[in-house]
């Protein structure tokens, strides 16, 4: 059975969260992994109404445990190094100027 999108994307963004609070990866790994235990324990729920349960607890864990600061790379947007050095553009010379 294919894993449930929904599942999936409280899955990737409850990894990312707690790589926002961890300062170094191998922080981040023992927290990643209980993550997963978590998610695991669940994963044979069938009922609708306890996947909804389910759903909106990790939702409100999710909000609860925002980071004020989250962290983005460097030359993403909204980075140190976005758009830093850019390449000047190329213009090309008036028309009436005359070479």
């Amino acid at each position: 059975m294919a894993p449930n999108p929904a599942v999936l994307s409280l899955y990737r963004r409850s990894l990312k969260l707690a790589l926002d609070w961890a300062v170094h990866r191998h922080l981040w790994r023992g927290q990643a992994m209980y993550i997963r235990s978590l998610f695991e324990k669940n994963k044979n729920v069938r009922d609708p109404r306890q996947q909804l349960a389910l759903f909106k607890e990790t939702e409100e864990l999710l909000e609860k445990w925002k980071h004020p600061d989250p962290y983005r790379p460097p030359t993403a947007p909204g980075g140190s190094k976005y758009e830093r050095n850019l390449p000047p553009p190329i213009l090309d010379p008036p028309r009436d100027a005359h070479f």
